[in-house]
C-alpha cells in the first residue's frame, strides 16, 4: 500500500491490515453504464449488499490524479454527474500525470485493487472479444488483466454484445480459470446461460475458496473468473437479446462508433429498445454478484 498515488479510506486500509474482508468494485458503471439517477442509486445499493454480507466495499476511481481506493457519496455523485474519462490499464499513467479524474474500467479497477492489496473484484460483466473482431481486432484489456492480475472477479459473464466464444477462447488461451456457480453453462450476462458449456463449476463460496487457496499453494499468478448468473427473474431469452444486440450493432456501425464509445453507445442503445428493461437486468445483476463476492471474501478472510 506504500504508493504514493493510492488514497485508500481509513477503513479499508485498517480491513486490509487486519485480514478483514473487502470487495473492489469498478466506478465505470457510474459515468458510462448506467444513466443518473439510477447509477447512483446502483452503487450505493451494491455497497450497501456488501456490508449487509460480512465486507467492507471499496468503490474505486481516479480523482484529480489519485487513486481513491473507496469513494465517498461526493465523489460518487461527482462521477455520475460530469463528463468523466473512462481509463483503462494504458491510461491509468497519463490520466494520473495530468491529475484528470476518470472512471474506472474492470482492468483498471484490477490493477488498483491489487495495489491496495484487495483479493476479491466484483463487476456486472467483463469486457472481450467484440463481434467481428477479425476485422477489427478489438479486444478488450480486461482479457489480458485477468491474466496478469492476482484477483477473484465475479460476473454475469462477459457483456453479451461481445463474442462469447471468442472470449472464452481466448481466455483459455492465456489461462484464465472459468468457474461457472451453480452452473455449467456460460451465463451471457442479461442471459442466465448461453449454448457454451464450462470446464468447471462450484456451487458455494466456500468451495470457490478452496480453488483460490490451492491455486496460491501452487504460486500459480492470474485471476479466477467467477461467472454468477442472472437470477431468472430477470433473466432475457438469449435469442430475444442477440436480436436487440444485432441492431444495436448496426446503429453503432452506421454512426462509426468504435473504440472505447462502442460499449457505452451499445449498452445505451439496447436500454432504449427494450424500454429500460435491460437496465433493470443489468441492475439485478451487479447486485447479486456483489452477495457473491461478499462471501467469497469472507470465506477467504478466515484463513
Amino acid at each position: 500500500m506504500m504508493n504514493k498515488y493510492l488514497k485508500i479510506s481509513n477503513e479499508i486500509k485498517d480491513a486490509i491490515s487486519n485480514h478483514m474482508p473487502v470487495v473492489a468494485l469498478e466506478s465505470t458503471i457510474i459515468s458510462h453504464g448506467m444513466p443518473y439517477p439510477e447509477n447512483v442509486e446502483t452503487a450505493k445499493e451494491v455497497e450497501r449488499i456488501i456490508r449487509d454480507n460480512g465486507a467492507i466495499p471499496a468503490t474505486i476511481a481516479i480523482i484529480k490524479g489519485e487513486i481513491i481506493i473507496g469513494i465517498d457519496e461526493q465523489q460518487m455523485d461527482y462521477l455520475a454527474k460530469n463528463d468523466i474519462k473512462k481509463a483503462s490499464r494504458m491510461d491509468l499513467p497519463y490520466i494520473i500525470s495530468k491529475k484528470y479524474s476518470a472512471s474506472t474500467t474492470v482492468a483498471a479497477t484490477m490493477i488498483c485493487a491489487q495495489m491496495a492489496g484487495i483479493k476479491v473484484f466484483v463487476t456486472g460483466g467483463i469486457g472481450g472479444v467484440h463481434r467481428g473482431a477479425e476485422e477489427s481486432f478489438d479486444i478488450s484489456a480486461d482479457l489480458q488483466e485477468l491474466a496478469k492480475s492476482d484477483m477473484v472477479v465475479v460476473c454475469a459473464g462477459a457483456k453479451a454484445i461481445l463474442d462469447l466464444e471468442k472470449t472464452m477462447e481466448y481466455l483459455e488461451t492465456f489461462g484464465v480459470l472459468v468457474l461457472g456457480y451453480q452452473t455449467d453453462y456460460l451465463p451471457a450476462f442479461y442471459s442466465q446461460e448461453s449454448s457454451i458449456k464450462l470446464l468447471y463449476r462450484a456451487d458455494s463460496a466456500e468451495e470457490i475458496v478452496e480453488v483460490i487457496r490451492c491455486k496460491a499453494e501452487l504460486g500459480m499468478t492470474g485471476s479466477i473468473l467467477v461467472t454468477n448468473p442472472i437470477p431468472s427473474e430477470f433473466s432475457v431469452p438469449i435469442e430475444e437479446m442477440d436480436l436487440i444486440i444485432q441492431q444495436a450493432i448496426a446503429k453503432a456501425n452506421e454512426a462509426q462508433i468504435k473504440g472505447k464509445r462502442l460499449t457505452p453507445f451499445l449498452l445505451d442503445a439496447i436500454q432504449k429498445m427494450t424500454n429500460k428493461d435491460s437496465l433493470h437486468a443489468n441492475i439485478a445483476l451487479i447486485k447479486n454478484n456483489a452477495r457473491l463476492g461478499a462471501e467469497i471474501a469472507y470465506y477467504n478472510s478466515k484463513k
